[in-house]
């Protein structure tokens, strides 16, 4: 009966998986070189080309002007009247996580415990899953896949949105370390908690010790592990949980702190400078009441989910919206990111478009989107730019992306001609049929 339980559960589970795998076909290798012609290039960190030519070749931008030797064999996109842009990067999300939030099979996001340093998100990542081909429609090439948690969630990985594998899909692993700060919330703002506000405040401590505990053991492991060379040392067995955190010990991982209040982030930053580990900021939302701090230890921040409520009652209406025109205005390090969710993520550039509607200048609200991301991510050098050597990941558009009304006409992520169809636009034709038969539209 248990056998026979089993291989029916197993049996609903690959039916299930089947019938939400997405059907579009991974763009094919770059086989000629491309050059898009005649189109206004917006290069990011060299100005505006007007009447312009991009020419890549084998995934890499070639060249950028307006007079470039375009080969023989190339091909020619006309593009007279459009715009070339980055692509963008979504700098916190979990697309290619979850499927289906209320299907447990689907929700490969967030592991068991409290310390899993050793969890890799390109590895939980779904090529065939449906939310990065409608993300990708609306200009967005890259993201920053972040598993969650309660305190040491695991490692992000930033992943294209084209390709057969995980392991082809993947720019960068890993990218950060990442930290759920304990919330450190004032008594009387507690409501609707079980807990009293002394439990709370014993909760927090208790956190932040495990943090200061599983990095004291990471440090014992680490130096464990580097005298095991040495002669009669006796031999340390691995542990996977410490082994991932030794990039960060080293320097070369940062952490990435989820921080939102103020006295969030001040204990944050002065919890990394005792562990001498490199920190981001990611939520970020009184990150302005702390700007000078963040700007004076060059601490960069990742701004989250900025269509939102204000963060208290007594804040202003447009809190969220200003808090990129405050950490610009005061000199600090910053990028846009998502809502941290997989179905809504599309909507990143407008995201940006409301930091520019209120205060943001408009050309830092597409940095904060392009460049800005890439640079804090560790990969100016590839993407987040229209420049040669860089990877061609971009994209043509009928107009300003941060603006509704423009659409993506065509997509390159490494020089691959990306498939811009997904469900949402075949449910669109489906239904635009429907009511052509029904002598509803002409």
């Amino acid at each position: 009966m248990k056998i026979k339980f089993i291989l029916t559960y197993a049996l609903i589970f690959v039916f299930t998986l089947n019938l939400i795998a997405s059907d579009i076909i991974p763009g094919k290798p770059q086989n000629k070189p491309i050059a898009l012609v005649g189109g206004t290039i917006h290069t990011i960190t060299q100005g505006t080309i007007e009447n312009g030519v991009v020419l890549f070749d084998k995934g890499k931008i070639i060249a950028v002007g307006k007079n470039v030797n375009i080969p023989k064999d190339a091909e020619i996109i006309n593009i007279s009247g459009k715009h070339v842009y980055p692509g963008l990067i979504n700098a916190f999300t979990t697309v290619g996580l979850i499927e289906i939030g209320a299907v447990r099979a689907t929700r490969d996001v967030t592991e068991v415990g409290l310390i899993n340093p050793n969890v890799r998100a390109e590895v939980a990542f779904n090529p065939d899953s449906e939310h990065p081909p409608v993300t990708r429609a609306n200009g967005i090439t890259t993201v920053l896949v972040v598993p969650t948690g309660e305190l040491i969630a695991g490692q992000s990985a930033l992943m294209m949105l084209d390709g057969w594998t995980w392991e082809e899909m993947t720019l960068k692993a890993p990218v950060g370390l990442h930290i759920y700060w304990p919330r450190m919330i004032p008594p009387s703002t507690v409501r609707f908690s079980r807990q009293s506000p002394e439990e709370l405040k014993k909760e927090t401590e208790r956190r932040l010790q495990l943090i200061r505990e599983t990095f004291q053991k990471a440090r014992a492991y680490k130096k464990a592990k580097e005298s095991e060379a040495q002669k009669g040392i006796p031999y340390h067995e691995t542990d996977l949980k410490y082994e991932a955190m030794i990039p960060v010990l080293e320097g070369k991982v940062p952490v990435f702190v989820h921080a939102n209040s103020s006295k969030e982030i001040l204990s944050a930053i002065e919890w990394a400078e005792s562990e001498k580990v490199k920190i981001v900021i990611v939520g970020g939302s009184d990150a302005w009441k702390v700007a000078d701090v963040l700007k004076n230890k060059n601490i960069p921040v990742i701004l989250t989910n900025i269509h939102r409520l204000p963060s208290t009652r007594d804040s202003e209406y447009d809190e969220p919206f200003t808090v990129a025109y405050k950490l610009y205005k005061a000199g600090v390090k910053f990028c846009i990111g998502g809502e941290g969710g997989y179905y809504n993520e599309r909507n990143l550039p407008y995201q940006a478009a409301t930091c520019a509607a209120f205060g943001l200048p408009k050309d830092e609200a597409l940095k904060a989107i392009t460049i800005y991301p890439a640079e804090i991510l560790g990969v100016a050098d590839k993407v987040g730019s229209i420049e040669p050597g860089k990877d061609a990941t971009l994209i043509v558009t009928t107009g300003d992306p941060l603006e509704i009304p423009t659409q993506v006409v065509y997509e390159f992520i490494q020089g691959r001609k990306v498939d811009l169809t997904n469900r949402q636009t075949k449910l669109y034709e489906k239904y635009l049929e429907k009511y052509r038969r029904l002598g509803l539209l002409k």
